[in-house]
């Protein structure tokens, strides 16, 4: 695995992979709600920010078709060579660069749109990237952003200590990295900043009950990050059994619920 492969918070392996598309399947409809205000239509250069397996890239390239073309870019190679067979297999005119959004190098006004979901918050510098974004941006295109705004929301109903220990973990790594969790708080001023007027704020809540599809979400986010947590010191081994054992706990009891992480949904457009 290189050096940017283990960036990723969640990490590139199969079982992240099918994370990803399991959370793409909860949240598609936010994507496409945010893709209609952000006017993305037939014919347009898109770009996909942050794209990693490309769930969002695909669909976008159905959206655009064949006269269209959507631009997807990553940090990860391995996602980005997942992708591309799958854009061959789809038969979508896909271009994808595999580098970090510093590296990445886009023609000024050359996009109708631009999208990222859980891009910006990963990143030490959102503001110079946003504003590279913008560059590229034609004049009345859109810039559609889905963040965290508040990550400390997530808990549920009952507050089952070990598991909250652990949620209360996540939360620490993610503070004490490079890039700001809940940057979908700054995105509005950002946008002005680069010249975009915002035309819609859009809060986004997740709540779920064990059993349905949602809970799926948190859920696998748990099983596969609270385990990286022990080797970073942000858990013991004893402090992650117990959180996961309460995770499995928790979907036999009767009234359970688990609100998500707060999101929003930021859209501007290039004057």
């Amino acid at each position: 695995m290189s050096k940017k492969e283990k960036a990723y918070i969640l990490g590139t392996e199969k079982a992240e992979l099918h994370r990803l598309g399991l959370q793409h399947q909860v949240w598609a409809s936010e994507a496409r709600k945010g893709w209609s205000i952000g006017e993305f239509n037939a014919g347009q250069t898109l770009l996909d920010l942050g794209c990693g397996p490309g769930f969002c890239t695909l669909e976008m390239g159905y959206i655009v078709g064949a006269s269209g073309k959507v631009i997807g870019v990553d940090r990860s190679p391995s996602y980005i060579k997942h992708l591309e067979k799958l854009g061959q297999l789809n038969n979508l005119n896909l271009e994808l660069h595999a580098c970090d959004f510093d590296d990445m190098v886009l023609e000024d006004e050359s996009l109708d749109g631009a999208y990222c979901r859980w891009a910006l918050a990963w990143v030490p510098n959102p503001k110079k990237v946003v504003e590279k974004v913008c560059r590229a941006l034609n004049s009345g295109g859109t810039f559609v952003v889905q963040e965290y705004y508040d990550w400390s929301t997530f808990q549920t109903v009952p507050t089952l200590p070990a598991l909250q220990v652990g949620i209360k973990a996540a939360l620490k790594s993610f503070k004490q990295s490079e890039g700001e969790i809940d940057i979908g708080r700054q995105i509005p001023q950002i946008f002005y900043d680069c010249g975009l007027e915002v035309i819609s704020i859009r809060p986004i809540t997740k709540m779920a009950i064990p059993g349905d599809f949602t809970w799926q979400w948190p859920k696998s986010f748990l099983e596969i990050y609270l385990p990286k947590l022990v080797p970073m010191g942000y858990l013991s081994e004893e402090a992650l059994l117990d959180a996961l054992e309460e995770l499995e706990d928790i979907e036999y009891v009767d009234g359970a619920t688990c609100l998500c992480p707060h999101m929003v949904e930021i859209v501007g457009v290039k004057l």
